[in-house]
């Protein structure tokens, strides 16, 4: 495991050094976008709706638009200057009783790892959330953000577990049975009581399995082991071992040649310009540069595929 974020826990005036782990991980089968007709990936270009350029990632920055249409650009630097309020503390605010916490303002899971000789303290907060029955309410910063967490014991591990704001939680706002007169029978009620006994276990997660995850991952063995499989061969990649994209490479290339050429042959016409006599023997001025043609667009690459069998 791979610790994502390193910081304190603050509880009254002690502080316990710890690492944060992501508890949880996406199983889920990945599919990509391929063209139907040669299995090529689908490559995405970033394209600017004003000027309709394919712009790089550098060229590309953070706007924020209103819902009076109003855009501004916030910079890297901007947002970087901004006071973050925990730096990298994980404040306890307050302890409060696990039944009172809704699990739907949950979010995501982390654990933490004691370091720098903070085991006394970690087992401390630890065996005290144990012995009371409470979970910690803690503030904290987290990818730049200010997040509403809590701390809980499993398995003899604090676990981190990130919340929604309030705001963030929607408020039911629909037609449902607030207006109708429901009346449940008590045989009915009786009935439904028996159902929910005679399903009643104690819960065990290993007992139950992606059924539709095992059933994608089978029917995946089957075609690869197939005919009809496409071979894809690796891009080209520089000395650093960067995979890069030959094809566009060349691409941007002949375009930045074609627009240092244009640029420098404006500069020479202007200079040009300048230095001839106008009627009175005088130097003109600038000749305004007309009519520049943007270079054409490569046709984009088809990827070299070969299918094996018949």
């Amino acid at each position: 495991m791979r610790a994502i974020w390193t910081g304190n826990v603050t509880f009254g005036l002690v502080h316990i050094p710890v690492k944060l782990y992501a508890a949880t991980e996406d199983r889920d089968v990945s599919f990509h976008q391929v063209h139907l007709a040669d299995g090529g990936r689908i490559k995405y270009l970033r394209q600017c709706q004003t000027c309709h350029q394919t712009v790089t990632y550098a060229e590309i920055g953070k706007g924020y638009e209103d819902d009076a249409g109003r855009r501004v650009v916030i910079s890297d630097e901007e947002l970087d200057a901004l006071q973050v309020p925990h730096g990298r503390d994980v404040e306890i605010v307050q302890f409060a009783p696990a039944e009172q916490i809704d699990p739907l303002n949950f979010e995501r899971a982390y654990y933490l790892e004691p370091t720098g000789g903070a085991a006394k303290p970690y087992v401390l907060l630890r065996q005290a959330l144990q012995r009371t029955d409470r979970v910690a309410v803690v503030t904290m910063s987290l990818r730049k953000r200010t997040r509403l967490a809590l701390l809980r014991v499993r398995d003899d591990v604090l676990v981190l577990q990130t919340m929604l704001w309030p705001d963030e939680v929607r408020v039911p706002d629909f037609e449902g049975l607030g207006d109708e007169d429901v009346t449940v029978r008590p045989q009915e009620l009786e009935m439904a009581g028996s159902l929910v006994e005679s399903l009643s276990a104690d819960f065990d997660p290993s007992a139950y399995r992606d059924e539709y995850r095992a059933a994608v991952l089978e029917l995946l063995a089957k075609r690869l082991e197939g005919e009809d499989v496409i071979i894809v061969e690796p891009a080209a990649a520089d000395e650093s071992g960067t995979v890069v994209d030959l094809m566009a490479a060349l691409q941007e290339s002949v375009r930045r040649t074609q627009a240092a050429r244009i640029a420098a042959g404006a500069t020479e016409a202007d200079a040009s310009a300048a230095d001839e006599p106008d009627g009175d023997g005088e130097a003109g001025p600038t000749a305004r540069t007309r009519g520049r043609k943007s270079a054409a667009k490569a046709p984009a690459e088809r990827p070299r595929t070969r299918r094996t069998g018949t």
